[in-house]
């Protein structure tokens, strides 16, 4: 018995999307497709990926389709060179595949794509010495992203982002001697960011914030000579804090 009576058996032969299939009956007969669970052909993202998933080969086949969902799947699985033409394509869903595939020092083509999630790839893995590329991008999420990757020597140029969330990642990745930069930021929050991390002379300086969680948050830091007025802080938390801290200082 033929491979292709076989297949025209099991009902399915030149039936429904089998039909004119150039897999077909090989691909069938071989267990490397089954309509309805693994077929290229099928408008189902699961089914497309299923088929390619076991046959990666046949992905470069594919990265040209005129189905959205069947070029981005295909460039899950082509290989990166292969891909490389999809960096523009239409679609942004391909274009994000593309962007978590693409070498890294590819990746710069693709710093301005409209796309917010496509640069948030980029942002992600782009090599730390073109990360400046994206340090004014309209979005604030890809900036906070970059706050978390840029190396310290850079970090400054973020001090003053526009974004409270910006900054308050910058607070936490600035070394301490240059958290003067945010000691008088807008934001309480991110205050109380630098005031966890100040060294003693700063953080002595931001006992005196009008925001009591920003003070609460210095009293760790603070020289000792400093703590005294706090037990008279109209926060309790405050100025349970500085007692506990004196109280500490007196039995070590």
């Amino acid at each position: 018995m033929t491979s292709e009576k076989t297949a025209a058996d099991a009902g399915f032969g030149k039936l429904g999307l089998c039909s004119g299939c150039r897999y077909f009956p090989d691909y069938l007969n071989g267990h490397r497709c089954a309509p309805g669970d693994a077929c290229i052909r099928a408008h189902s993202g699961r089914q497309i990926d299923r088929f390619l998933r076991t046959n990666p080969g046949e992905a470069e086949h594919y990265l040209a389709d005129i189905f959205w969902e069947r070029r981005a799947i295909a460039a899950k699985y082509a290989t990166v060179d292969a891909i490389f033409c999809l960096k523009s394509d239409p679609d942004e869903v391909v274009r994000r595949v593309v962007a978590t595939r693409l070498a890294d020092d590819q990746l710069f083509l693709m710093v301005d794509d409209p796309d917010r999630e496509v640069r948030l790839s980029v942002a992600a893995r782009l090599p730390e010495a073109l990360l400046i590329r994206l340090i004014h991008d309209p979005d604030y999420l890809i900036r906070a992203t970059i706050a978390r990757r840029l190396p310290h020597g850079q970090l400054a140029k973020l001090a003053k982002d526009a974004e409270r969330e910006v900054r308050k990642v910058v607070a936490t990745r600035l070394p301490p001697f240059a958290l003067h930069l945010l000691a008088d930021d807008p934001e309480p929050e991110v205050r109380a960011v630098v005031a966890e991390r100040a060294l003693p002379g700063l953080a002595a300086t931001l006992l005196q914030d009008s925001e009591w969680w920003v003070r609460l948050a210095a009293v760790a830091n603070a020289p000792l000579e400093f703590l005294p007025p706090l037990t008279k802080d109209p926060e309790i938390e405050v100025r349970e804090a500085a007692l506990a801290r004196l109280a500490e200082s007196e039995t070590a």
